[in-house]
């Protein structure tokens, strides 16, 4: 049996910091890692992700100055705000409408998940807010891998002032910033990939 590609890709990848300042990556292939990020797994369907591409100059700046002047930022072709939307359950009929409409859900049973996911998010903030950083970090880490195998190099990145970053990218009240994600050209003075506690420290059975 031959050893699949995927497992490739998440052995080779690792953390970027440092880009090829001014190689740029086309707009045909943002939409794509995007597209490819929206393939992640969500509860109910919820699909509760925004995806902002800074790739302008004087956007990058202005996001480079909210993520306290980290340079990746400002050298990485497109980076990327994922934000997990709160009260996503409102949107739900909605989000499940295709489903329904190409046969793959009956209609009964969504209504049913739009029924039990409203009685639990309704007047949970904390469940709200859980899911939505489920599901912007599960669909981020789907776009790291996309561009893994796009030959691509990414970062994500946590240390910066999510309401500065809210205010500056016009956020809707219900959004909340969860990481921002470089990608770009690598250039060849990167850490090679750091070695990982090994296993007997995290995994036990039960």
């Amino acid at each position: 049996m031959s050893r699949p590609a995927m497992i490739d890709l998440i052995e080779a990848r690792k953390s970027v910091t440092r880009y090829q300042a001014g190689a740029e990556i086309d707009e045909a292939t943002v939409a794509e890692l995007v597209r490819l990020a929206t393939l992640a797994p969500s509860a109910y369907h919820l699909q509760n992700w925004r995806f902002i591409a800074v790739r302008s100059a004087a956007a990058k700046q202005r996001l480079q100055a909210q993520a306290y002047g980290q340079a990746q930022v400002g050298e990485a072709a497109v980076t990327f705000i994922v934000c997990g939307q709160l009260a996503a359950h409102h949107g739900l009929a909605a989000a499940l409408a295709p489903s329904v409409e190409a046969g793959t859900m009956a209609a009964d049973i969504a209504a049913n998940w739009v029924a039990q996911a409203s009685q639990a998010h309704e007047a949970d903030p904390q469940l709200q807010r859980d899911e939505a950083l489920r599901s912007a970090s599960l669909a981020g880490m789907t776009l790291m891998l996309a561009a893994q195998g796009m030959g691509l190099a990414s970062g994500p990145l946590g240390g910066f002032d999510a309401a500065g970053v809210a205010r500056e990218f016009d956020l809707a009240p219900q959004e909340l910033p969860v990481m921002l994600i470089t990608v770009g050209h690598a250039r060849a003075d990167n850490w090679p990939q750091k070695p990982r506690k090994p296993l007997a420290q995290v995994l036990s059975y039960a």
